[in-house]
């Protein structure tokens, strides 16, 4: 599976009304130094010290965001 990774400050800027509100990101312990991923169905997980869990999810143009936030592709 394809991935871009991110830290959790730039999730926080990419993500749109009807997603996940940053009070969400932040229950489930993403803060702006976290690192993040985003696989290409729009899964948002998060790194943990010895496994990766599943946050959310992000909706719609996802993927055009992802490539205008970080700069990156899928890897």
């Amino acid at each position: 599976m394809k991935f871009i990774e991110m830290t959790g400050g730039q999730l926080e800027d990419l993500i749109d009304d009807g997603e996940l509100h940053e009070n969400d990101l932040h229950v489930a312990g993403v803060n702006h130094d976290s690192i993040v991923r985003i696989n290409e169905q729009g899964d948002i997980e998060i790194r943990r010290a010895n496994r990766w869990d599943v946050v959310g999810g992000l909706l719609g143009n996802f993927e055009e965001r992802l490539r205008k936030s970080t700069g990156l592709n899928w890897a």
